[in-house]
């Protein structure tokens, strides 16, 4: 029987030591995702943090990402959008094969460092609901935003 949802590292990251994320206790709701670089998050600025990752998940369904509420906390990060959304249709994309990037808002003075392997964030498989009269039937063709402002 196939996997219905899940992580995969995206072919750009093949061979870099990756891990897939991982629920750290039996009633974790969170998959805990990982920085797949160093980075430096400059105080007051967006920084994009590649994961090296992508996620697979059944029709109806969504990966909703949060940054983690320790490394938050402690270091006034935040994610700029809130809660990234990955639909299911964001998988193996024409334009970046779904590379699930994390938008993270430095609110703090000073640079803060990232250390490739230093999770960030969670993933939480979601279910959504569809009004009686959705129509949608667009096709999505590209990555992050391409499906309009």
């Amino acid at each position: 029987m196939e996997p219905i949802r899940g992580f995969e590292v995206v072919s750009a990251y093949a061979g870099q030591g990756l891990t897939l994320p991982e629920r750290k206790t039996a009633e974790s709701a969170g998959y805990d995702i990982a920085s797949a670089e160093d980075v430096v998050l400059a105080p007051q600025e967006v920084t994009l943090i590649p994961t090296g990752l992508k996620a697979f998940m059944g029709i109806g369904e969504y990966l909703a990402v949060h940054i983690r509420s320790g490394i938050s906390i402690r270091n006034r990060l935040l994610l700029i959008n809130g809660t990234g959304i990955i639909d299911s249709d964001y998988y193996n994309n024409e334009e970046n094969e779904g590379h699930i990037m994390i938008a993270v808002y430095n609110a703090g003075e000073a640079p803060f460092a990232i250390r490739k392997g230093e999770r960030i964030a969670q993933g939480i498989f979601t279910r959504y609901l569809l009004v009686a009269d959705d129509e949608a039937t667009g096709v999505r063709v590209g990555g992050i935003g391409s499906t309009g402002m």
